[in-house]
């Protein structure tokens, strides 16, 4: 998260007006959703792999959507 902040600065100067211009690219770098399979009712992450939530335009409240697809 630390590099994001320095490819997209808060600071610069964007032609979006709305103030949330560099919270908008972090968005599309990072992505929007997650395929994880499941197995035995348990992710199947490796070692080191989670998934975390970014907040990039906040604090706000937030809906948080998952779905099941067997």
């Amino acid at each position: 998260l630390m590099m994001l902040a320095k490819l997209v600065p808060q600071s610069s100067h964007y032609k979006h007006s709305e103030g949330n211009s560099p919270a908008h690219i972090k968005a599309s770098l990072v992505g929007s959703s997650v395929q994880v399979p499941v197995s035995a009712g348990r992710l199947m992450l490796g070692t080191w792999q989670g998934i975390i939530f970014c907040e990039f335009d906040g604090p706000r409240n937030r809906e948080a959507w998952i779905s099941l697809i067997k």
